[in-house]
């Protein structure tokens, strides 16, 4: 089984080599910047390791892989729009580089390249994999509407979070391993059971990202610190601190989020986290995430010589929070 970094290698020379055209500039260089920022091409190495787990060649898993990683940048194009989000990987998002009506169109010719490329799948599987793929789609745009009818609730449950980032975020890295199974030669059956692994891995990693908008060192992290605090998302870290704070702890925690500069808001909410334990509350949810998911793994029945690069990816999740 190839390691994570010699996948990663081949999937930046394979998007280096995806011709765009010139014109519209205005269209095609907003793809073009966008996947010049790299990233850590989480979803298209699962759905090439999910092909080499289910036989020996994962080349027929490239184009589909590819689709994958456009799809996934054509998500965050219309998320950061939505969340006013002024950075992604450090670097301008696009609508701020040029503006919001450039940042959705050109997003929506990355969906429709995402599904060009993804139909390339086999043809013995061809159906499966499309069906997979829509259907991961449509649950990412509920998972995103969850989250935006959620910014008007104050009755939202730790419960009910986690099913919008299963949504959201999870389903897509689960739909990732799933589509490689399946071009790779899996039956279903066990190409199900990476899906079910990969949703969980999807939900430790989304609840690192919330750790990290809070604990997280901007430099390294690529993104606004404090950004989910600021435009007062329900994140994991926020909804769990209001179940468990009590008295005047959970008090000075609604007024904490009242508070107008920024940077007060910030310091305040994050002294409250750090009050409550709030970062081993994640680290725990985490852990468990990941446990669930190396469970579902083992069930799939491939070797477990097979399955030791994929294991190694996702404790390298664990690693983001140092």
């Amino acid at each position: 089984m190839r390691g994570t970094e010699e996948f990663r290698i081949l999937i930046e020379q394979q998007l280096n080599d995806l011709d765009f055209p010139n014109d519209p500039v205005r269209l095609y260089d907003p793809i073009r910047y966008t996947l010049s920022l790299g990233g850590k091409r989480l979803r298209p190495i699962l759905v090439l390791m999910g092909a080499e787990l289910a036989g020996e060649d994962f080349n027929a898993a490239m184009k589909p892989a590819l689709g994958m990683e456009l799809f996934h940048n054509f998500t965050l194009l219309h998320d950061d729009i939505m969340d006013n989000a002024p950075l992604r990987r450090g670097k301008p998002t696009v609508f701020k580089k040029w503006s919001c009506n450039i940042a959705i169109l050109s997003g929506d010719v990355m969906f429709t390249e995402a599904s060009r490329l993804i139909s390339d799948a086999p043809l013995n599987c061809l159906k499966e994999v499309l069906d997979v793929f829509y259907k991961t789609a449509k649950e990412v745009c509920e998972g995103q509407q969850m989250d935006m009818d959620y910014e008007e609730r104050d009755d939202v449950s730790v419960s009910e979070y986690m099913e919008m980032i299963r949504k959201k975020t999870a389903v897509l890295l689960g739909a990732s391993l799933q589509i490689g199974a399946l071009c790779g030669g899996a039956d279903s059956e066990k190409a199900e059971r990476l899906y079910a692994a990969g949703c969980h891995f999807g939900l430790a990693f989304q609840l690192q990202d919330d750790l990290l908008d809070v604990f997280g060192d901007p430099d390294v992290f690529g993104k606004q610190q404090g950004g989910d605090i600021i435009s007062d998302k329900k994140t994991f870290l926020r909804l769990r601190a209001l179940e468990i704070a009590e008295g005047d702890n959970k008090e000075a925690l609604k007024n904490s989020f009242n508070i107008k500069s920024e940077i007060d808001k910030i310091n305040s909410v994050t002294a409250l986290f750090n009050e409550l334990g709030i970062k081993e509350e994640t680290f725990r949810e985490i852990k468990r995430q990941l446990h669930l998911g190396e469970d579902s793994l083992q069930k799939t029945g491939f070797a477990s010589e097979k399955l030791d690069a994929l294991k190694g990816l996702t404790a390298g999740l664990l690693m983001r929070t140092t």
